[in-house]
């Protein structure tokens, strides 16, 4: 799926941190990050094991079902809790495009390896167009984000105020959430 193989590691270094960073974000303490992090664990590791450049691992075609059976089911469950919160409209984008990179990889194995070819170039743009969005939007919203603190019930000294830890910063779930853009722009450009 990729060109060069540093570009591969990197990507597979990026990805395997955000996902990670999201795994301690499951131990938040505020519910709307233990939410969304679940499933923004399991983007990052999946695209980390799809970005492993073509030299080290190529897999067979059946391993690429498997990954359109897991992505499949985390769009529908990522659609289905979108009823409660939009964001996960994001999340079941994310994962209808990790189903569609697997089906253009089992129908062109020589797409893995960099060499073009997989996918319709139409979807292919237009996920591309919503991604390079989605970027955008994500890095002017990072922008203003204030340090802030979390109101804790007993909080030490009486004033009530205890500094977030490193599960609770809402800045660095929108870097993963950013990188994680990026590095599906990446994964599409070699499409």
């Amino acid at each position: 799926m990729h060109g060069p193989v540093q570009a591969g590691w990197l990507l597979v270094a990026l990805c395997a941190a955000t996902g990670s960073y999201c795994l301690l974000r499951m131990r938040s303490r505020l519910e709307e990050q233990r939410r969304a992090a679940g499933g923004e664990a399991l983007m990052g590791f999946g695209m980390a094991l799809m970005a492993l450049p073509a030299v080290v691992l190529t897999p067979p075609r059946w391993a690429w079902l498997g990954y359109t059976a897991v992505f499949g089911a985390a769009a529908c469950r990522a659609l289905w809790a979108a009823r409660r919160d939009p964001h996960h409209l994001h999340h079941s984008v994310g994962a209808c495009a990790m189903v569609y990179m697997a089906v253009a990889m089992a129908a062109t194995p020589a797409a893995h390896a960099g060499h073009g070819g997989g996918g319709s170039p139409a979807l292919t743009g237009a996920l591309l167009l919503y991604f390079a969005g989605y970027v955008l939007w994500s890095g002017v919203r990072l922008l203003p984000v204030p340090t802030s603190t979390a109101v804790v019930e007993g909080g030490r000294g009486g004033s009530g105020m205890v500094a977030m830890g490193w599960a609770d910063r809402p800045e660095l779930a929108m870097v993963c959430r950013l990188s994680m853009g990026i590095a599906m722009i990446a994964m599409l450009l070699t499409l």
